[in-house]
């Protein structure tokens, strides 16, 4: 059985079309680089996952049933932060603090749920940052608590949105290089969007490209070509190989950076 299968599906939000007639079905155990101009539809295409966006046309189906809110199978690091960094809570009480939504914020704890707060936070490499307030965590350090947050009860399918968004680079490879572990010893079925592809290249078993209402699943060879990129991009794009690199080019400019340099601006401006 598929974890994930779009069947013809369409999504709306408004009158805008994120996604037209969209079909693709993801593996257990397979981890998925999401990519796409912005726009394109990517945290989207997690909400509908997540029951939050039903498809206007066509079927979505989870574990080979229609979405649902709050499906435990799911683990899920939305691309808006909700760690405050001046928050003084100990990284232990914010991972507690959402094991159950009708208990949300008290501080007792049965030791199954001491249990699986340790675990999820070993899992990151985060046992460390139990004790420490999250106002002394680095940017990388409260996005391991995100991590750890999503693994609670054993998920089955991680949902990361953008979670490198205002990393640096060291950062950046480490969450790649714990998620991909931690992916692979659990066999866990990763969708990680992203703004570059060389970011992923190392981890990924597929990509997902999106744009243009429409989406392209498959290999790196098979999906990021001049001839599919143009069409999700609607520009002629040319790709380019070099130093084990891969680079999507614009009338010269680089796509994915640009996008990149542009969403990591506005975010900045947000937190400002």
């Amino acid at each position: 059985m598929n974890v994930l299968e779009f069947d013809h599906a369409s999504i709306r939000i408004g009158g805008h079309v994120v996604l037209a007639e969209t079909s693709f079905a993801i593996k257990q155990g397979e981890f998925i680089g999401v990519l796409g101009p912005n726009g394109s539809g990517k945290t989207t295409l997690m909400r509908s996952i997540l029951g939050l966006l039903r498809p206007s046309a066509g079927s979505i189906f989870v574990f080979g049933r229609t979405p649902r809110r709050g499906n435990a199978l799911i683990g899920y690091v939305p691309q808006v932060r909700t760690v405050a960094p001046d928050l003084r809570m100990r990284g232990f009480d914010f991972i507690a603090s959402s094991i159950r939504g009708d208990r949300w914020g008290l501080p007792t704890r049965g030791q199954a749920d001491r249990n699986m707060i340790d675990d999820s936070l070993a899992a990151v490499g985060a046992l460390d940052l139990a004790e420490r307030p999250l106002s002394d965590m680095s940017g990388g350090e409260r996005q391991r608590l995100l991590l750890a947050q999503a693994l609670l009860g054993e998920p089955k399918l991680l949902l990361l949105d953008e979670p490198l968004i205002s990393l640096d680079q060291r950062y950046q490879e480490t969450i790649i290089e714990l998620v991909g572990r931690f992916a692979r010893e659990r066999n866990i079925t990763v969708l990680f969007s992203a703004h570059e592809l060389n970011q992923l290249i190392g981890a990924l078993d597929r990509v997902l490209y999106l744009g243009n209402g429409r989406a392209a699943l498959g290999t790196v060879a098979e999906v990021v070509t001049s001839p599919v990129l143009s069409q999700l991009y609607g520009t002629d794009i040319d790709v380019v190989h070099a130093d084990g690199h891969i680079f999507v080019f614009s009338r010269g400019r680089d796509v994915e950076r640009h996008d990149h340099l542009h969403d990591h601006a506005q975010d900045r401006q947000h937190h400002a």
